[in-house]
């Protein structure tokens, strides 16, 4: 299978294409000169490559930045979205496109917890916003022009090579600074938030699987179905800590809007491929401690 692979050289793309080239596939990953807002640009680069499928996973990912972003946010996230369909739309045989979108589109659900694909959609933020509109460009696509569009609502996702910005990996960070120190405190944000944390690995295995088994014009959520609370994940990181370590609120670190609880049913997705998630998640945390410790040691 031919992939061409939009956001390759981020933390999941990075991932995905490692995952794609070991599983026998043929990956076309643009650098980071490809700007998907650019749309004759994206046209080109795809039509040239004539992939089978594509995995546009470029974008913007951070919710908290969006809130000072927000005309970034949807120019990378729906203008972008709009280019990559189009250039797929325009190929001599048009791919598969796999649209990844997020959970955020959910919003603060409070009942019918792990939410389901038919779940209505609320965002809260201008990423979770952009998102939605995202996804509703892949359905005109899928009906307007018969475009073969899947689309994807991974769920929070962790692992080696995640930036800081994103809770758990600054988390781990700071820990390995502290380690460094001898011990002492961590700067953490709300400690309430309740997440469905997948390990990358398994997420980008769920893509794959979708792209070959996936239906057309249907989402699916990635997700394990189990909540763990930013509160327990330091104290998981304690554990693996190799030094005492502590925990202090830092206003800084919270957001202007936060969704208390948000965790997926994985129904659908189990039933069209048969993934189960195969990482546990204090294993998980053990390698992101080990990716800031390898990082740490290579800057002294």
């Amino acid at each position: 299978m031919r992939a061409f692979v939009t956001g390759a050289s981020g933390f999941v793309g990075t991932w995905l294409c490692r995952h794609l080239e070991m599983s026998g596939d043929e990956v076309e990953a643009p650098d980071l000169s490809l700007d998907v807002r650019d749309g004759e640009a994206v046209a080109a680069a795809i039509t040239a490559s004539a992939p089978d499928v594509v995995y546009h996973l470029a974008g913007f990912a951070h919710v908290g930045e969006s809130w000072s972003r927000p005309a970034e946010v949807f120019a990378v996230n729906a203008l972008g979205t709009l280019n990559t369909l189009e250039a797929a739309r325009r190929c001599e045989r048009p791919p598969r496109v796999l649209l990844v979108s997020s959970a955020e589109v959910y919003g603060a659900v409070t009942n019918d917890l792990p939410v389901e694909e038919s779940a209505p959609l609320a965002p809260v933020s201008p990423y979770a916003a952009s998102k939605v509109a995202a996804e509703y460009l892949g359905v005109q696509a899928f009906l307007g022009s018969k475009l073969d569009v899947v689309r994807l609502r991974p769920f929070n996702h962790v692992g080696p090579g995640q930036s800081d910005a994103f809770v758990v990996s600054g988390l781990a960070r700071r820990v390995v600074a502290a380690e460094g120190k001898g011990g002492g405190s961590v700067a953490v944000g709300n400690l309430d938030p309740v997440r469905d944390f997948t390990d990358v690995r398994d997420v980008v295995r769920a893509y794959r699987l979708l792209a070959l088994e996936g239906r057309p014009g249907e989402v699916y959520n990635v997700a394990t179905g189990k909540g763990v609370s930013v509160r327990e994940i330091t104290a998981m990181l304690a554990r693996l800590a190799r030094v005492g370590v502590s925990f202090e609120a830092d206003p800084k670190l919270t957001r202007p809007v936060e969704v208390p609880v948000l965790l997926g049913d994985a129904a659908k997705l189990h039933r069209a491929t048969g993934w189960q998630p195969r990482h546990e998640l204090e294993a998980t945390l053990a390698d992101v401690l080990g990716y800031w410790r390898q990082a740490a040691d290579e800057t002294m």
